[in-house]
């Protein structure tokens, strides 16, 4: 299962994606390139080791004055089937 957590700041956004598996790795990296591609935007991306074998990818926006970020969150969100995001 792919767990969500979305944080925001002024002028700053970020989504972190937790997943298990090499399977939900390679959905959560498709989504991503597909939807930032879609959007013509350049996040900052990268990926991160958690305990129990987790793994964490995570999008953030800096400088998002046009608040741009919340739009494609909720794309990806939606797109990846997550129904919770703390």
């Amino acid at each position: 299962m792919i767990d969500a957590e979305f944080r925001s700041e002024e002028r700053f956004s970020r989504l972190a994606l937790a997943y298990d598996t090499e399977e939900e790795k390679a959905r959560v990296c498709d989504c991503v390139e597909r939807i930032t591609g879609k959007h013509c935007t350049s996040p900052e991306i990268y990926t991160t080791k958690v305990s129990n074998g987790k793994e964490v990818f995570v999008i953030e926006f800096h400088d998002d004055n046009a608040r741009e970020a919340g739009d494609i969150f909720e794309e990806m969100i939606k797109a990846l089937d997550i129904k919770t995001c703390n």
